[in-house]
């Protein structure tokens, strides 16, 4: 296996391929990446040393670790990965090879090369670009049946291409982690899985099991010194596909379960965003100006009909005259048309100035529907976002689709995310969060949730810190580099603020078990974090696999390692069992049976859904790996 990048991804995903699979990895890093990148950590204790001195031997510990490669990992220093460089590396005798620079146009270069190569290498890109990412799957895959002679669309070639995003994979979990009760949602390519955090039942409740039940939650949820599901927490960690022995067993603990299948939640609006409703025009002080003089205008017209004793569409039209001053003065007319006339008259005058602000407001208000919006009064319930970059830009679009009042905070002007926010009308608070004053300008004191998204541990760590200041119960979730770092800010916040959840993520965690799945040769349709260990979705075939072929659904359950969830029938050589096979008409439209009976019998064509730890997926692609070398 190769991987290439250039920041923590490449080196949390080389560990991953390396402890979770046994795969030799090759590393391709440029030069300033293992002198300046790797203690990226060390710089940010130096930085905020006077913040951490509670933990700083969980720090030091964290940093002390993965400074050298592995046994199993060659690490290569090149600036650019050039055709010279993967030759070198061996890309014409690789499995796989993955490419997870931060630049698009360096990582579809690279693709094209290695393509060049060997057509029959498996490819994973990162791309934050989704649209130019299924255009560039479909041209790689193409490229490579046509040059091993097969044709395009042959389900036999064993070269595939996976482009991924890191800022995707993490959105959800990011997003979901920040709300009480929101569901973590997977979806890719039309399948939308829909998983629940549930507390534990209360004495005499027995607990909703959904549709099975994905994992149980750590029994250190009410202890503030917790682990928060690290690899350390033992049995008081997280439990991941457990069995029914297990769920039954388990007080006190909370529970992850699947829900549902299909997204319900709302979507995006559709309407054009740069066109402000009609009532949001003119301020409320002037449509009460403008509903007075209306009211003026009909108790004139009333008044003059019975005056004069006209209809009352001709004393409305000569109230009107009156008031724009273009009727004739009434010197021969009774006292009380005289007395209207000139109560219309000082009508008119008053129309005037409250015409023109109503021009003005319009034209401001049109003016401003392109620019950024400030957070606006009384605003509370809302969720903080720091950070308008790759990451921050995809959970604001998550959040908003869960039509959440967001209020975003960016330093730079020209970030990513700034279009975003203009076309999605969020407000953004331009500042520097770490300087006083911007935090509360976003409405920190009445937020219902902090997002900590910045590149910058130390940014984060000081923005949760000073907003736990003002306001001690606010929820708040950290983006942090190291994992083991990450751990040791996350106790020590529960321990200052035990009745406050805090969640610390680093998005490289969650996204490189996706990657590395995708590398192994298999579709990861996504991945959802149980506190600090991840849970992944993969579509793979049953044929070859001992554990899964010719077992039933409750046969090939193995608890903590991987459950069947479906099967797709829209698979090449999907078939259905006589007797025990669902309905015809009950499959959904996307050719996904989700009520499997649990003696439905898995056959070689089959193609199932399957939600796996990391470990058990490696161990069903290890397993068929050998058995290919061996035959």
């Amino acid at each position: 296996m190769i991987v290439c990048g250039d920041d923590g991804l490449a080196h949390r995903l080389a560990a991953e391929l390396r402890g979770v699979y046994g795969e030799q990895v090759t590393l391709v890093v440029p030069p300033s990446v293992r002198r300046v990148r790797q203690p990226v950590v060390g710089r940010a204790r130096a930085a905020s040393a006077a913040l951490l001195d509670r933990f700083s031997a969980a720090v030091n510990r964290a940093g002390a670790g993965g400074a050298e490669p592995a046994a199993n990992e060659q690490v290569v220093e090149a600036a650019e990965v050039t055709e010279a460089v993967l030759t070198e590396v061996g890309a014409d005798r690789a499995a796989a090879l993955a490419l997870v620079y931060d630049d698009d146009e360096t990582n579809i270069r690279a693709a094209l090369t290695a393509r060049r190569l060997n057509p029959r290498l498996r490819l994973v890109l990162r791309l934050y670009n989704r649209r130019l990412g299924q255009h560039i799957e479909e041209l790689l895959d193409q490229t490579a049946a046509v040059a091993s002679g097969t044709g395009p669309g042959t389900a036999g070639l064993d070269a595939s291409t996976t482009v991924l995003s890191d800022a995707d994979t993490a959105a959800p979990a990011l997003a979901a982690t920040a709300l009480v009760g929101t569901s973590k949602v997977v979806q890719t390519e039309g399948l939308v899985l829909r998983a629940v955090e549930r507390q534990p039942p209360r004495p005499g409740e027995v607990a909703d099991p959904g549709l099975c039940t994905l994992a149980l939650l750590s029994a250190t949820s009410n202890d503030p010194a917790g682990a928060d599901g690290s690899e350390g927490s033992g049995e008081q960690g997280p439990r991941l596909l457990p069995d029914e022995a297990a769920v039954a067993s388990a007080t006190g603990r909370g529970t992850v379960v699947l829900e549902q299948v299909s997204y319900s939640g709302p979507s995006l609006p559709t309407g054009r965003g740069g066109v402000p409703p009609f009532a949001s025009l003119f301020s409320r002080r002037l449509r009460w100006s403008l509903a007075g003089l209306v009211g003026c205008v009909l108790a004139l017209a009333v008044a003059l009909m019975f005056v004069t004793g006209e209809h009352p569409l001709y004393a409305t039209y000569v109230t009107l005259l009156d008031l724009f001053g273009i009727n004739d003065p009434a010197f021969h007319e009774s006292t009380g048309r005289q007395v209207l006339q000139l109560l219309s008259g000082l009508v008119g005058l008053l129309l005037l100035p409250v015409l023109l602000a109503a021009v003005l407001e319009a034209l401001g208000t049109f003016r401003s529907a392109s620019a950024l919006r400030k957070p606006p009064r009384g605003l509370g319930g809302h969720v903080v976002l720091l950070g308008l970059g790759k990451i921050g830009t995809r959970v604001l679009t998550r959040l908003r689709e869960l039509h959440i009042p967001v209020v975003c905070v960016e330093s730079d002007p020209e970030a990513r995310g700034m279009a975003t926010a203009r076309r999605l009308r969020v407000p953004v608070v331009l500042g520097d969060v770490t300087q006083e004053g911007v935090l509360e300008a976003a409405k920190i004191h009445r937020a219902h949730a902090l997002l900590a998204l910045t590149s910058a541990d130390t940014t984060n760590l000081e923005a949760a810190l000073y907003a736990r200041s003002v306001r001690p119960d606010l929820r708040v979730v950290l983006r942090l580099y190291d994992d083991d770092f990450a751990t040791a800010v996350y106790r020590t916040l529960r321990a200052a603020h035990p009745f406050a959840l805090t969640r610390s993520r680093s998005v490289s965690h969650l996204a490189a078990p996706a990657f590395a799945g995708a590398m192994m040769g298999r579709q990861i349709l996504g991945a959802i974090p149980v506190e600090r260990r991840v849970l992944l979705f993969a579509e793979v075939e049953v044929g070859g696999h001992p554990q899964l072929e010719g077992r039933t659904v409750r046969e090939a359950f193995r608890a903590g390692a991987w459950r069947v969830l479906a099967l797709n029938t829209a698979a090449p050589g999907g078939r259905r069992g006589e007797g025990e096979s669902p309905e015809e008409e009950g499959a959904p439209a996307s050719g996904l049976v989700w009520d499997l009976p649990p003696t439905y019998v898995l056959g070689a064509g089959d193609r199932v859904v399957l939600a796996a730890t990391r470990r058990g997926l490696a161990e069903l692609l290890g397993r068929r790996r050998r058995e290919r070398a061996g035959a």
